[in-house]
């Protein structure tokens, strides 16, 4: 059974930049090892598309939000990251 929000990590991934899954250490804690390098892969492919699309710089709504979404992958990067390492050590 998939412990992902939304079935898979490609879904949770999207949930997340879209705002709709705010994520913290609590959040991912149940997570495999595995499963944590599943969401990381699925979070980095998401964001070199987000970072790879380009915005009309006349459109500061379109900018600021993909802004946004960049953000929040960042942000559970980062919490990803951090629990992969308290787990090695």
């Amino acid at each position: 059974m998939s412990r992902f929000i939304g079935g898979s990590a490609g879904a949770m991934a999207r949930e997340i930049a879209e705002g709709f899954i705010i994520v913290t250490q609590h959040t991912l804690r149940r997570f495999t090892p595995e499963e944590l390098r599943q969401l990381q892969f699925e979070i980095d492919k998401l964001l070199t598309a987000l970072r790879a699309e380009q915005s009309p710089t006349d459109d500061p709504l379109t900018v600021q939000k993909r802004n946004r979404k960049i953000s929040r992958l960042t942000q559970v990067t980062q919490i990803v990251q951090f629990l992969l390492q308290q787990r090695r050590g």
